[in-house]
C-alpha cells in the first residue's frame, strides 16, 4: 500500500512538472518579437526618397508601439541590392530599373539600421541566396554578374538562379555577405525559404551537367543537391563567425520539414517538404550549429487539413536540435480564420497560447509587417493591449556569448534645460563582444523589492546613456535601476538610484 501511494505521489509530481513546462508565460521578459519587411511586393518601387524614408519611419514607429524588437528587412531579393554595393546592382524593387541608383541618393539598408537601432530594435539583413530573376522578362543591369559569368546560372521555367552546385556561386554569395558585414552594423544575416526553387510540375531542375561534373560519390541527385545547400549554409556561418562573431545567422524555412508518410520522424502533414522538395536539411543545419536560429514559416491555420498549425508548432518545438526556435506567423491567415474551439474569435489567442506553451519556442516573427501596421483584424491592437503589453528583450544566445557586460557607473539625476535627466556612464569593456550597446531602465516604488525579471517595470530600452525622468512635484520617491546589454543581449548587474519625482 505504501509503495502504491509513493508511486501515485511520484506520478503526480511528474505530471505537475511536465504541466509546468507547458504553462504559457503571460508576459515574458525575453521574447523574439520580429516582423518581416519585404521589398518584392513593390511597396518601395519608384517612391521618392523622402516619401519612402517617412513611410519606413512610420512603419517602424507603428511596429515599435506594437512591441516588435527585431526587423528582418529584405536587402537582396534577386542578386541585387537595396544598399550601396560594388558587387551587385541597385534593385529594381527600389528604383524600378535594376542598376539605377536612387535619386536623391540614399542607402536604404544604412538608413534602416540607424532607425532600428534608435528604437532598440535588431536589424536582420534578409538575403535570397540563389534567385536572380522571378521572370525571364526582367532586365538585368549591364553590371550584373550574369553578364560576366553566364555559366554560373541556370533557368528553370520562367526563372533564373545561381547554380547551387557551383563553387563559384557559393563564393560569390559569401563575398556579398562579407561585404555587408564589413560595411554595415547588422545584427544578423537572414535567409528565407528559397533554396532550390519550389518544384514546377513536370519540370526537373536543369543540373544534369553539374551533377556529372560534381556529383561523384553521391548515389542520388537528391542527396547531392542537399549537400550543395549544406555546403553553402556552413560556409556562410563560417564567414559570419570569422568576421563578426556577435552577428547571428538565421533561416526561415518552409513550415514542413518532412511528412510522416515519408519519414516516421516527420510531422503528421501532407504538404511540400523542405528536405525532399527544396533540398533544405534544416535539422542538420541546427544540429551541426551552422545556423543560430530557425523561424519555420507556419503560415497555415489551426485545423488546416494538410498542414495543421498546432501539429506543426508541436513538431518543431520537439525538434529544435538545441538551436533557438521562433515561429513564423501569417497575420492575415490568423485573423481570417476562426478558432475551431471558439468560433466567435480569430486564431490569434490560440496561436499565442501555443507559441508560449513550449519552453523551446522563444518568440515569433510576423508576416508581413505591413499587415501589423495596417492593424488587419485588429491584430496590432491585440499585441499592444495583451500579448506585447510590456517590453521584451530578445533572447540570449548563450552558445555564442554568455558573459554579461560590466554594470553601468555613476548613475546620477541632473536638472538640465531639457528637464530632469538620469545619466549614467558606459561600463568599461575588454572587447567588442563585451561592450554595452543598449541599456534597460526599470522603475520601482521606493520601498518595493527590485525584481528585474518582471518586464512591467521596464520604462525604457535605449542606446542612449540617459533617460528623461517624468518629474511631477518632487514629493514621491522612486528607485530607478539601470542595466547594460551587450550585442547578444546579456544583461549586466543592476545600478540603482533613488529620486523624487
Amino acid at each position: 500500500m505504501k509503495v502504491r501511494t509513493l508511486l501515485c505521489v511520484c506520478a503526480l509530481l511528474f505530471s505537475l512538472t511536465v504541466a509546468a513546462q507547458f504553462q504559457p508565460e503571460k508576459y515574458p521578459k525575453r521574447e523574439f518579437r520580429a516582423a518581416w519587411i519585404q521589398a518584392v511586393n513593390g511597396q518601395f518601387r519608384g517612391v521618392p526618397t523622402e516619401k519612402l524614408k517617412q513611410t519606413l519611419i512610420n512603419q517602424l514607429n507603428s511596429l515599435q508601439e506594437a512591441g516588435i524588437n527585431a526587423i528582418i528587412f529584405q536587402v537582396r531579393p534577386e542578386a541585387d541590392a537595396l544598399y550601396a554595393s560594388q558587387l551587385e546592382p541597385w534593385s529594381r524593387f527600389l528604383t524600378g530599373v535594376q542598376g539605377q541608383a536612387p535619386n536623391p541618393y540614399w542607402d536604404p539598408m544604412q538608413f534602416m539600421i540607424e532607425e532600428c537601432h534608435k528604437r532598440a530594435m535588431e536589424f536582420h539583413a534578409w538575403i535570397n541566396p540563389y534567385r536572380v530573376k522571378t521572370s525571364l522578362k526582367n532586365q538585368l543591369a549591364p553590371t550584373h554578374v550574369y553578364n560576366i559569368h553566364p555559366e554560373w546560372f541556370v533557368t528553370y521555367g520562367d526563372q533564373m538562379y545561381f547554380d547551387p552546385a557551383l563553387p563559384e556561386s557559393r563564393r560569390h554569395i559569401c563575398m556579398v555577405i562579407t561585404d555587408i558585414l564589413s560595411r554595415y552594423d547588422v545584427d544578423a544575416i537572414h535567409m528565407d525559404d528559397y533554396f532550390y526553387p519550389y518544384p514546377q510540375k513536370g519540370l526537373d531542375f536543369p543540373d544534369d551537367e553539374s551533377f556529372a561534373r560534381y556529383g561523384g560519390g553521391f548515389s542520388s541527385k537528391a542527396d547531392w543537391r542537399r549537400s550543395n545547400v549544406n555546403v553553402l549554409i556552413k560556409k556562410i556561418h563560417e564567414t559570419v563567425r570569422e568576421l563578426k562573431p556577435w552577428v547571428k545567422f538565421g533561416v526561415s524555412p518552409f513550415g514542413i520539414y518532412r511528412n510522416e508518410r515519408t519519414d516516421p520522424l516527420g510531422s503528421k502533414t501532407n504538404g511540400l517538404q523542405n528536405y525532399d522538395d527544396l533540398y533544405a536539411d534544416v535539422l542538420l543545419w541546427a544540429r551541426e550549429g551552422w545556423i543560430d536560429y530557425n523561424i519555420p514559416q507556419i503560415y497555415w491555420q489551426v485545423g488546416h487539413p494538410v498542414a495543421d498549425y498546432e501539429t506543426l508548432v508541436k513538431w518543431w518545438a520537439k525538434n529544435t536540435e538545441n538551436r533557438p526556435l521562433f515561429i513564423g506567423q501569417s497575420v492575415m491567415n490568423t485573423v481570417q480564420n476562426a478558432d475551431p474551439q471558439n468560433p466567435s474569435m480569430n486564431q490569434l489567442p490560440r496561436k499565442m497560447a501555443l507559441q508560449r506553451a513550449y519552453q523551446t519556442i522563444g518568440g515569433s516573427c510576423q508576416w508581413p509587417a505591413s499587415a501589423v501596421v495596417e492593424n488587419a483584424g485588429k491584430y496590432r491592437d491585440a499585441l499592444i493591449a495583451e500579448y506585447h503589453k510590456y517590453p521584451a528583450l530578445p533572447p540570449v544566445f548563450e552558445f555564442m556569448d554568455n558573459e554579461a557586460p560590466a554594470k553601468v557607473r555613476k548613475v546620477k539625476p541632473v536638472w538640465t534645460a531639457d528637464g530632469y535627466i538620469l545619466f549614467w556612464t558606459e561600463p568599461k569593456y575588454k572587447d567588442e563582444m563585451n561592450r554595452a550597446v543598449q541599456y534597460v531602465v526599470y522603475r520601482f516604488d521606493a520601498k518595493e523589492k527590485v525584481d528585474i525579471s518582471n518586464p512591467a517595470h521596464i520604462v525604457a530600452i535605449t542606446r542612449d546613456n540617459f533617460y528623461k525622468l517624468p518629474y511631477e512635484d518632487g514629493k514621491t520617491k522612486y528607485r530607478y535601476v539601470v542595466t547594460a546589454l551587450d550585442r547578444l543581449h546579456n544583461e549586466s548587474k543592476t545600478a540603482a538610484k533613488k529620486v523624487k519625482l
